[in-house]
């Protein structure tokens, strides 16, 4: 079993769980829950950057990456830096992340959230807009078409954006609805977690200009950025680059001062 087949498994007991214990009206009635949300679609449109920085603890092929920073340091310094948006990983087991971080990071800083999970669940994206998430990400190698559509419906629905993340162009095809904002492509193969940014550059003019095209994964230098900038990326999603390192509000803020040149 690949790890992601081992993932969404996991994820599918987990969320069995949590339904038994938290019901959708106690969701739904979160301070959070009707809270006007932040457009990271529009902000990636009008940022001369396109930094989305993520929150990230460790992962499955890079084991720990860093648990000394907080998660308001981690977000503040973000923002402090000038990222378009941040994306917070809540998975527990396989990246150390929690519900708990994502309501931090809205309490810390005023951008737009992205909730990093393996969406299977309407349930999750309950939970994603009481926890204070602007963007819900679905990944097209775990959901059918059928799928995509009505978590993706769902979302629209109670008022948060929708990332699809996909890695080939057969995910992009069955995927292509309305009810998207943006599209990413995760340019890390998620059953092998080999990492080629020509995914990036491949899929680039398959993707139709509706979306905001966002690249995802092994992104770790501004001359990479700059050139998926060519292909029409206004997204670039970085985590590791950023959290690995000791000086985080430094890394992140050269970065991007590079970047704005």
């Amino acid at each position: 079993m690949h790890i992601l087949d081992q993932i969404i498994a996991d994820k599918h007991k987990e969320v069995a769980l949590k339904k038994s214990l938290i019901p959708e009206t106690q969701l739904e009635a979160s301070v959070l829950f009707d809270r006007t949300v932040y457009s990271l679609s529009q902000n990636l449109k009008n940022s001369p950057t396109g930094i989305i920085a993520e929150h990230k603890r460790r992962s499955p092929s890079k084991a720990v990456i860093n648990t000394s920073y907080t998660v308001e340091d981690v977000v503040k310094s973000y923002e402090i830096a000038g990222a378009s948006g941040i994306s917070v990983l809540t998975d527990g087991k396989y990246f150390g992340g929690s519900l708990d971080d994502l309501v931090l990071a809205r309490a810390s800083v005023g951008l737009p959230l992205l909730r990093k999970e393996f969406i299977i669940d309407p349930y999750q994206i309950l939970e994603a807009k009481a926890y204070g998430a602007d963007v819900i990400l679905l990944i097209a190698a775990v959901l059918s078409r059928a799928e995509i559509k009505t978590l993706s419906e769902f979302a629209q629905q109670i008022g948060l954006e929708v990332l699809l993340e996909i890695h080939n162009e057969a995910e992009l095809e069955k995927s292509l609805m309305p009810s998207l904002n943006m599209i990413g492509v995760n340019n890390r193969n998620l059953k092998t977690f080999e990492v080629n940014l020509e995914y990036s550059k491949t899929l680039a003019d398959r993707i139709p200009d509706d979306f905001v095209k966002i690249s995802e994964s092994g992104i770790s230098t501004t001359t990479a950025v700059k050139d998926l900038r060519n292909y029409g990326y206004q997204g670039f999603l970085i985590g590791e680059n950023f959290m690995k390192s000791n000086d985080l509000g430094n890394s992140i803020k050269n970065f991007i001062n590079q970047l704005a040149e």
